[in-house]
């Protein structure tokens, strides 16, 4: 009746998966590396869960399939702590190994190698004796603590992640976590009830629809929240709402015909790093025009700090990229039965006032230099 259940569970498992495969082929807004690397995750779950389908059918099974024992147990122990590794590398948005994935990896590849080698001894983490019984032994907590600090590893990350794209869900984080630490406990306190990979499948489900609406609300181009997130917010402010900032390049226009679309990109990929490092703990960040980023900012007492602070940052980048342009900067207060409509036009105001210092500011070093030319 067990073996019923599990295999049951098993089939409904594999449906879940093969339906997730189907479903990131289908999805047009993940780039094709990472569409693959989604992919891999959910193969590489419905390949361990069908090892385990196979170690229920051979364990105490005739002598003559004990190899079969040995190397199915062999390969499902030796990947599972290798799935929320992968599944870092499927939520990973850059095309470098992270330094943190290569040590994951590098732990990963330890384990095994100890793996392997028991198998030559009593075994580290089973054993699958004469008669063809599996059995644990006293090296399993070796395996449970290789999988913990791989989950542990996804959960960091992800929090990471969503910090970098102001995504502020942490306790959605902690909870799928909890669920599938409380679900691998379970699975080692009673082995007969086999609900790791379900466990698992879920987790990375989850894990997929959370990531993918997180980067739907997106700009592509800068990581900033869009203008879409941005029109969205502004439809249903919430209590922390209390200041919009606005920001707009000047003579954006000069940078893409003198030196590209690509170095105008680059200005705006610069420009929105050093929005997210600045306002990040105070506020969100969006990209909502072109060359035009605003700020809704929560502490309208920090506001001087993050404007100094944001300056003083761009100032460094212009050492190393010295044609980043001028940012003009206006603000204004929420106020109570104001639409956001006559709020942003009152810091559009005074943005427009600070790009006209800008441009006045700019003729008069021209002046000045061509004063100096001619004495």
């Amino acid at each position: 009746m067990n073996d019923l259940y599990f295999f049951i569970l098993t089939a409904i498992n594999l449906y879940i998966l093969v339906f997730m495969c189907v479903l990131v082929h289908m999805n047009d807004t993940l780039n094709p590396k990472q569409a693959n690397r989604f992919l891999f995750t959910f193969i590489l779950i419905g390949a361990i869960s069908f090892l385990e389908m196979l170690t229920v059918l051979v364990d105490g099974a005739p002598v003559w399939l004990r190899f079969a024992n040995i190397l199915t147990n062999y390969l499902g122990f030796a990947l599972t702590p290798a799935v929320p590794i992968v599944m870092v590398y499927a939520l990973s948005r850059s095309n470098r190994i992270r330094a943190s994935l290569k040590i994951a990896l590098i732990v990963e590849l330890v384990y095994v190698l100890l793996l392997t080698i028991s198998l030559f001894f009593n075994g580290l983490v089973f054993k699958v004796d004469e008669t063809n019984h599996y059995s644990r032994q006293a090296g399993f907590h070796v395996y449970t603590a290789v999988y913990y600090m791989a989950v542990l590893y996804l959960m960091f990350y992800t929090l990471e992640m969503a910090s970098l794209f102001q995504n502020y869900g942490r306790k959605l984080i902690y909870s799928l976590t909890a669920f599938l630490g409380t679900g691998i406990f379970v699975q080692i306190l009673i082995p007969e009830i086999h609900i790791t990979w379900l466990c698992m499948t879920l987790i990375s489900v989850f894990y997929y629809l959370y990531c993918n609406e997180m980067w739907n609300q997106l700009d592509g181009l800068t990581g900033l929240l869009s203008q879409k997130s941005y029109l969205n917010r502004t439809l249903n402010l919430r209590a922390e709402d209390r200041m919009l900032i606005v920001l707009d390049l000047d003579d954006f226009k000069h940078i893409n015909d003198t030196y590209g679309h690509l170095t105008g990109d680059m200005c705006l990929k610069e420009i929105s790093d050093c929005l997210k490092r600045v306002y990040f703990n105070y506020g969100n960040c969006y990209r909502i025009g072109g060359d035009e980023f605003c700020v809704l900012l929560w502490n309208p007492e920090k506001e001087k700090f993050c404007k100094d602070k944001f300056y003083g940052l761009l100032e460094k980048r212009r050492k190393r990229i010295d044609y980043l342009p001028e940012i003009s900067y206006g603000s204004a207060l929420l106020i109570e039965q104001e639409s956001i409509c006559d709020t942003k036009a009152r810091a559009d105001q005074r943005m427009y006032e600070n790009k006209r210092e800008h441009k006045a500011n700019k003729q008069q070093k021209i002046f000045c230099n061509d004063i100096k030319k001619i004495i």
